[in-house]
């Protein structure tokens, strides 16, 4: 099969289990083809690994585009979506079985979510930005209905407070882009293939700097929004607590580092316009100030669900610290980081689903004793809540490591050690809160907690997952080395 193809197939399959959701409603059989979807994508990724180490493959007319950079983004989306497509079988059989839901809310949860992950494995996989910036949008639009999928005030306030400030997000990106096509056209390129990213790396030291300069200080605020990065990042908390748990899972595991993957390819070009120390600048600023905000909102913390999402906060402002660093290393380690950063967020946003479900209620307060009341749930939460705060034996304390040694290497001492201090407190807030869920004495009249063994399969395979790439990366290694070289990484 040519390798191409796989690009193809990683978009059509989700869209092909959304048709047969729409058609058939949310069952068992559309509901497994949702999780083999997600498998396709995981498998195009793992197929494209090999092809792209040293070159890039186009599909359909240049639209699509395959390289180290994609493959690696493939990997992130297939591993959490067949995480998180798994775990709704079983949530949305709770929803329905308690009257939660209704069959016709169920059927649209299915939809969008396949609508969902292909439109982020599309954002990806675009040659040119304005295929991209399309794709980012209607990720927008299918998990706002998602995030309202409950019909509580509380949902439909979340979502429209997502609608609006990543509109404004959006509208800055698409801004952004106009006018770095406008720059484009202005190096004498054609109107055909302005905005496609071979191109614009081939011209990208022809583009006019003044216009430059605004376009990617535009595309850094606008795409910055959907990565959650300060000051537009008062959406995330909002629409990943109130999100059904698999949901919130893909959004803070996948759609974060979509919109950061973005920011990365527009970066390796502005940094051939303008040299690095222009992106170099706003990356830090926004970087660091995502983490004063997320430690500041952790301490305080009192609902579980929340806490999480401004964990990923503090990930996604520790990873444009890295991105402002630029060199190989950094930015392999950051792209580990994010693989590593999704599985984690996946076990605990699905652990904490069963959670919200047994309890009827996201209050720290209200969950004591997980460990003792369920051994399985407990272990992921621990596993998990270990995983983030990048501890070992798990994936997250190589890439942390590698990110900190990186970013030390591009003369970037002091605001590491900023950023380091404050994920010190981060670490500190989150252990507090974790120690009070796992340990203690159940409250009085607390819920069983149980976890069948088909729901606990995610979990488990995702700590498993995360323990494994803490051990060795393997093949991933020279991936992850030639889509850092790709996006312009230095020695």
């Amino acid at each position: 099969m040519n390798a191409s193809w796989f690009a193809i197939a990683a978009v059509a399959a989700p869209m092909i289990a959304a048709v047969a959701v729409a058609l058939v409603g949310w069952r068992r059989g559309t509901a497994v083809g949702s999780v083999a979807a997600a498998a396709v994508v995981l498998g195009c990724g793992i197929a494209l690994g090999p092809s792209v180490l040293h070159r890039h493959l186009f599909a359909v007319d240049h639209v699509l585009r395959a390289d180290a950079m994609t493959a690696v983004m493939l990997l992130v989306i297939g591993t959490v979506s067949t995480l998180a497509t798994w775990a709704s079988i079983g949530y949305l059989d709770t929803e329905l079985a308690r009257s939660h839901t209704t069959p016709a809310r169920a059927r649209q949860y299915g939809v969008l979510v396949n609508i969902f992950i292909a439109a982020m494995t599309l954002a990806v996989l675009a040659n040119n930005l304005g295929v991209t910036w399309v794709a980012v949008e209607a990720t927008t639009i299918s998990t706002a209905f998602l995030v309202g999928h409950h019909r509580t005030r509380a949902s439909l306030e979340a979502t429209w407070k997502y609608v609006i400030i990543c509109s404004v997000g959006i509208a800055l990106a698409f801004l952004g882009t106009v006018v770095l096509y406008f720059a484009s056209l202005h190096t004498g390129h054609g109107t055909i293939g302005a905005l496609d990213i071979d191109s614009l790396t081939e011209h990208a030291a022809q583009l006019n700097p003044a216009v430059t300069r605004l376009a990617a200080g535009l595309l850094l605020l606008g795409y910055g929004t959907k990565v959650g990065l300060a000051p537009f990042h008062t959406w995330l908390a909002d629409a990943h607590s109130q999100a059904p748990a698999p949901v919130s899972a893909l959004m803070s595991g996948v759609l974060l580092s979509v919109a950061l993957s973005v920011l990365l390819r527009i970066k390796s070009v502005i940094d051939v316009a303008l040299g690095p120390a222009f992106l170099r600048i706003g990356l830090l600023t926004v970087g660091l100030l995502t983490l004063i905000v997320a430690a500041a909102l952790l301490i305080a913390q009192r609902d579980y669900k929340r806490m999480l999402a401004y964990s990923s906060l503090e990930h996604m402002g520790f990873l444009a610290v890295a991105a402002a660093a630029g060199t190989e290393l950094a930015l392999a380690a950051a792209l580990l980081h994010v693989l590593a950063h999704g599985l984690g967020k996946s076990v605990l946003f699905i652990s904490a689903g069963h959670l919200q479900l047994a309890h009827g209620s996201t209050s720290i307060a209200d969950v004591t004793a997980v460990l003792r009341r369920c051994p399985i749930l407990g272990v992921s939460l621990a596993g998990g809540l270990i995983a983030i705060l990048g501890l070992p034996p798990f994936a997250l304390f190589a890439s942390e490591i590698g990110i900190a040694r990186g970013t030390a290497g591009a003369h970037l001492a002091v605001p590491l050690g900023i950023a380091l201090a404050l994920m010190v407190i981060a670490f500190a807030a989150l252990t507090r809160h974790g120690i009070a869920m796992l340990f203690g004495q159940p409250v009085a009249n607390a819920p069983t907690l149980a976890v069948s063994r088909s729901a606990a399969v995610p979990l488990l395979v995702g700590l498993g997952a995360l323990v494994v790439l803490g051990v060795t990366t393997g093949p991933l290694t020279a991936l992850l080395r030639a889509a850092a070289s790709l996006l312009g990484g230095h020695s």
